[in-house]
């Protein structure tokens, strides 16, 4: 094991241990489901403004992110200014009036907001359900990645390796005995599937939402520091390697290779980079991880200088995403580094040959503490949703005993997710992939962002949208998978699809249909 890889795994371990801790510390201050699911809303401006950015990022940032600009050029800084737009947008529109609802009607949950507003136990239980579902599919991914990430820090020893055998035997032998429709994976990732699945759980079920916070004070300080120092070592490797000095250099290179990638749309397009403007601008407004913790916040006053931690935090943090693509793309087509087996590997091949081993320390551990600060938040509103809010559409209350049954339901949610990234084969959990930001926005937008802002809405509208928006969602993944040759033209996201069909359909519902009442105090928390 030579020094590089003892810094950078001294680096995770540090982290690891300071996720433990946390957890032991916020298990004191949890003491009721509120606690467990929205920490008290009590928390003050910083917590709450790094938790919000830290849950927006997520590990796509530092992994995705890169291999975006790597793959496609200046498109991908599209979906930064857009998310930005989304980000500002969010508070405006949503913050207030979601902050104010959840404390007039004591609400732990997001489902809680959109029965409030609507009056309707059947939007309550579609919420969830519609959560519950892209829960599965965003854990299984981020749970995926934290292992793949693992294995690459980690030197090969033996014992691992038997044990990764062992397991794998087992499950593929099982799978065949009881003829089960699985596939699994290639051997290589199950024990480290089981330590970061054990770390994520362990905080999350002590602590609940309160350790999930706190740890994501550290996490998004931890994501900043590390994106500063990643473009200010971008800079020096371009001027090192290229002709040129920093940026100036990169921009040549990839301009004399594709005028479109460095052009005003990339290589997606024109109509690809709106369609983004439209998911990601308008999408945030409908992200549950992110926006529940908008009813976290001690004061109501506070969202406008939450807004600005959050937003300074998120395009500080975007600079790794910027600085690494463009250098590695810069690189390759120079000839200074050899072709990229994919583009994700853009950040890894970066820290591995062009950085300080701290500063790869730094950032192997930003890229857990961005994974993790969603994984985390994804575990909170699933359980939610499992133990509070489904049982309470379905029977008029929640689950009794609800903080000892929210902490069982994340150790079950968790080990499904983990499972499902193991053994469903990449076709599923693709397909469970597709209740992302496109179908969470589809699903929540028109219910929350247009819901708490237009009086005419109705639960009519509401059940409908989400049940149409999930539908599409997942038709138009079958038809990519089902036949390879499918494809939405000039580069149009299909979220951004889903988002119009369930906008229109909730407008046109809504209007057609008879005015709704709205109880007086969330009818006076809309005219704020």
């Amino acid at each position: 094991m030579d020094s590089r890889q003892i810094t950078i795994l001294v680096c995770v371990a540090l982290y690891m241990l300071m996720c433990i801790a946390v957890g032991v510390w916020a298990m004191r201050r949890t003491k009721s489901s509120k606690d467990f699911f929205v920490a008290g809303r009590n928390l003050g401006v910083l917590v709450a403004g790094l938790a919000i950015f830290s849950s927006q990022l997520s590990g796509f940032g530092f992994v995705g992110g890169p291999g975006l600009v790597y793959r496609m050029g200046v498109s991908s800084f599209w979906l930064i200014v857009c998310a930005s737009i989304g980000h500002c947008l969010s508070f405006y529109l949503v913050a207030k009036r979601l902050r104010l609802v959840a404390e007039l009607r004591d609400s732990v949950s997001l489902p809680d907001a959109v029965a409030a507003r609507y009056n309707s136990e059947t939007s309550r239980f579609l919420t969830a359900l519609a959560i519950l579902l892209g829960v599965m599919g965003y854990l299984a991914t981020q749970i995926l990645a934290m292992a793949t990430v693992l294995r690459s820090i980690v030197p090969k020893i033996e014992f691992v390796d038997r044990i990764n055998n062992s397991l794998y035997g087992i499950a593929k032998w099982g799978s065949e005995t009881l003829h089960l429709p699985i596939v699994v994976q290639e051997s290589g990732l199950e024990i480290y599937v089981v330590f970061s699945v054990a770390v994520l759980v362990f905080y999350c079920v002590t602590g609940g939402i309160i350790a999930s916070v706190y740890t994501d004070l550290v996490q998004g300080a931890v994501m900043v520091i590390a994106a500063i120092l990643v473009f200010v070592a971008a800079a020096s490797a371009a001027t090192a390697n290229l002709d040129g000095s920093g940026f100036t250099a990169m921009s040549t290179v990839i301009l004399e290779d594709d005028r479109e990638a460095i052009g005003p749309w990339g290589t997606l397009g024109v109509m690809g980079c709106l369609s983004w403007l439209f998911i990601f601008a308008m999408g945030a407004m409908g992200q549950p991880h992110i926006i529940t913790k908008m009813m976290m916040y001690r004061n109501v006053r506070d969202a406008r200088s939450i807004l600005i931690v959050s937003l300074t935090g998120f395009t500080l943090a975007a600079l790794l995403w910027i600085g690494i693509g463009m250098v590695m793309r810069a690189l390759v087509l120079s000839g200074s580094h050899p072709e990229l087996a994919t583009p994700d590997s853009a950040a890894a091949q970066f820290l591995q040959h062009y950085t300080h081993p701290l500063l790869a320390g730094i950032v192997f551990a930003g890229l857990f503490a961005a994974i993790m600060s969603t994984a985390d938040g994804f575990l909170n509103i699933g359980a939610a949703a499992i133990v509070h809010d489904i049982p309470k559409a379905i029977r008029g209350r929640s689950l009794n005993n609800e903080l000892f049954w929210a902490r069982t339901a994340t150790v079950i949610i968790a080990l499904v997710a983990a499972l499902i990234a193991l053994y469903s084969g990449e076709t599923l959990v693709a397909l469970l992939g597709a209740f992302g930001w496109g179908t969470f926005a589809a699903a929540l937008v028109p219910a929350v962002a247009i819901g708490l802002n237009w009086k005419r809405a109705t639960a009519f509208a509401v059940n409908a949208t989400i049940i149409v928006s999930l539908v599409l969602s997942i038709g138009l993944k079958f038809a990519s998978n089902i036949w390879p040759s499918f494809a939405i033209p000039w580069g149009i996201d299909g979220g951004a699809i889903s988002l119009l069909v369930s906008l229109t359909l909730f407008f046109g519902i809504s209007l057609c249909s008879k005015p709704p009442k709205i109880d007086s105090d969330i009818e006076a928390v809309m005219d704020l």
